[in-house]
């Protein structure tokens, strides 16, 4: 990446000789970012055909001004909501900056969403313009809209196979800037009333929750809570204006609206969107970002490549690798408690990153990272141990959609690994007689979108957030998140467990990519499990283990056996009463398309104890060995077929661990 040479520039969150200073919203902080940088900065790039195409403040505001005339110039008004669906490119900043512009505010659509879940927002957010990718979402879009309520037009800014498309709600994005030319032109000074009207408790988003329990609710969130909560975060933690950011989880998701615009807009750095989602991780390389806020599935993937390429690697590099990572697990220990490294560690551990661990880093695109979060759902320890020992500075954040993502955060030199540190300032957190975790800020959210009932079950009188999530306070005051309340089972004997604590214990297996646990009245805790089929199909080649599918991968006995291992190892970790007695591997991977999990990848426990109710009640026939589903196959020329499948099921009880294992297949611990 080239960046124009010019002196760093202090964060500012005041807009400076602006009409509506004392007010800030998005776009007023994208004026004055543009006043100051004009062309000396770039705002943006987009990767292109293999070329970085960088975009000016100057250039950057300018598109933002020609949108927001042309969707005025179509009928978008102030209090209108803006959908938008797509991959993360230039235009879905510039369409939400645009409509707030305007007064109106975005809901955001993950990509991969389908059928009822795109009419649903489309229907319960009343929207009328909806801004989308190519043409796979508009083919999306024009099935659905026969059942969509109030939806006019469908912009696209990707117009390659759509050439011939005749459908009278379609509209290209640059058709859209060009009636933005002629509007603004007609009516001078009107967009520049409008943004200074704008105010900071204007809704600048309606943000989707996660839907574990049915359909996402649409939180409203405001531009005075999404710049709060990239203040509080960047007093923990500065970003400069010459801090690097890739964007590539959907930014439909809090988690990137919270880097990307909220902290993006105040500090002033450059955004990098990746050619293709098949692109990222050499785009990462390239870029070499120094802040990176991604969820737990992004981190445990990249651990899974570490460790299948560290098992493919010659017995040398092995040796090497496993000699540096002792070092780096050692002096992790230092580090993340805030102390110094005794002289010899550290200049152990100096060479010992030298020649094992940043070339890792740097295969994962982690070389120059600073900082980096995950949040979205628990991250399992043995994971932050992990990155901690080579080298990348990974930080726990805690919270919710309902307050901008962000409520807790790890401190440098104060990280514990079964933590999630302590609250933001400006942050008051409390816990009430049953565990629950309540949550007051000014990045608290306004309610949900014409869902007045469950604003008032997740706000009480005093403004306090009511999570649902359990938790505790250790010995240092770090909150310890231990699941949702209503997910908190316990056994006959009374012992409490947490399902997905025993989860990412499970899925610290490279070979594990989803767990279920179950309990609650029943004797013993028992577990679905579905295999990583990357991972375990690279070691299933390494030891010439044929197969076919997965499902046929996924029911061999010496996959069974490999899984074993790893789940008599994670119930070393945990009291006896909670320790998995019983698992059987799915014949298929958890679907979000098939409403197993969300698009965050959030397990919806309902439908998996509805669906595969004959598993469940299988897992706690002790006299079962094996449980057979149905399976239904669909070739490539639409043509299926149904098919018995045997699903073994492993006891632990009878399980023989080989005892050659070890907790990292490069470890010599």
């Amino acid at each position: 990446m080239t960046t124009a040479p010019t002196r760093p520039v202090e964060v500012e969150t005041e807009v400076r000789d602006d009409p509506g200073a004392g007010d800030v919203t998005l776009p007023k902080l994208l004026a004055d970012m543009a006043r100051r940088h004009d062309d000396h900065r770039y705002a943006l790039q987009e990767k292109r055909y293999g070329i970085w195409q960088p975009v000016t403040w100057r250039e950057y505001w300018e598109r933002v001004r020609r949108f927001a005339s042309g969707l005025a110039a179509i009928g978008v008004e102030a209090g209108d909501v803006v959908a938008i669906l797509g991959d993360n490119r230039p235009e879905w900043l510039v369409t939400e900056l645009a409509s707030q512009a305007l007064g109106a505010c975005t809901v955001g659509i993950y990509p991969t969403s389908i059928g009822e879940e795109v009419v649903h927002i489309l229907n319960h957010a009343r929207i009328k313009v909806v801004v989308a990718e190519d043409q796979e979402q508009v083919d999306k879009l024009i099935d659905l809209h026969a059942t969509t309520k109030t939806v006019e037009r469908i912009i696209y800014y990707d117009p390659r196979g759509l050439e011939l498309y005749e459908h009278p709600a379609l509209i290209e994005f640059t058709a859209v800037e060009a009636r933005g030319r002629d509007h603004a032109a007609a009516h001078p000074g009107w967009l520049d009333d409008q943004i200074a009207r704008g105010r900071s408790s204007d809704i600048a988003i309606l943000s989707t929750t996660s839907g574990t329990t049915g359909l996402p609710k649409l939180a409203r969130l405001s531009h005075a809570n999404l710049l709060s909560m990239g203040r509080s975060l960047m007093e923990v933690d500065p970003i400069g204006i010459d801090d690097r950011f890739v964007s590539f989880l959907p930014l439909a998701w809090i988690g990137e609206q919270m880097i990307a615009i909220a902290c993006g807009l105040q500090a002033g750095f450059t955004i990098s969107f990746p050619e293709e989602a098949s692109t990222v991780q050499g785009d990462l390389r390239e870029i070499g970002p120094n802040v990176m806020f991604s969820p737990p599935r992004i981190w445990e993937s990249m651990l899974s490549a570490v460790q299948v390429r560290i098992t493919e690697a010659g017995w040398l590099k092995r040796r090497i690798f496993s000699w540096g990572f002792d070092i780096g697990e050692e002096a992790a220990e230092y580090v993340t408690r805030g102390e110094p490294l005794p002289r010899l560690l550290s200049l152990k551990r100096r060479i010992a990153d030298w020649v094992a661990l940043r070339p890792v880093r740097d295969q994962l695109g982690l070389a120059r990272l600073s900082r980096a979060y995950t949040g979205g759902a628990p991250l399992g320890p043995d994971v932050f141990q992990f990155f901690h020992s080579i080298g990348v500075n990974l930080k726990q954040i805690y919270g919710q959609t309902e307050i901008c993502g962000i409520a807790v955060l790890h401190r440098d030199g104060d990280i514990a690994f079964h933590t999630v540190g302590e609250p933001n300032p400006g942050t008051d957190m409390k816990l009430t007689s049953t565990g629950e975790i309540l949550l007051r800020s000014p990045a608290v959210f306004h309610g949900y979108h014409l869902n007045p009932e469950a604003t008032t079950e997740a706000l009480n009188d005093e403004g306090w957030l009511c999570t649902g999530d359990a938790g505790l306070l250790d010995d240092n005051g770090h909150l310890v998140v231990i699941d949702r309340v209503k997910d908190v089972m316990h056994l006959p004997d009374g012992t409490a467990f947490s399902p997905a604590f025993i989860e990412n214990k499970l899925k610290f297996s490279r070979f594990v990519e989803e767990a279920v646990t179950f309990g609650g009245e029943e004797p013993y805790v028992a577990a679905i499990i579905t295999i990583d089929g990357e991972t375990t199909g690279a070691w299933a080649e390494s030891e010439h283990l044929g197969y076919t599918t997965y499902t046929d991968l996924a029911q061999k006995r010496e996959v069974y056996d490999l899984v074993a291992e790893d789940v008599h190892r994670a119930n070393q970790d945990l009291p006896g009463a909670a320790r998995v007695r019983r698992f059987l591997l799915l014949h298929k991977q958890f679907d979000p398309d098939d409403e197993e999990i969300t698009r965050t990848r959030k397990v919806r426990r309902a439908v998996i104890r509805d669906r595969y109710g004959e598993l469940i009640d299988a897992l706690y026939d002790e006299a079962a060995d094996s449980v057979q589903v149905v399976t239904t196959i669909t070739y490539q020329d639409g043509s299926t077929a149904e098919r018995e499948v045997d699903l073994p099921i492993v006891s632990m009880d009878r399980f023989t661990p080989s005892g050659t294992r070890r907790r990292y297949a490069w470890s010599r611990r």
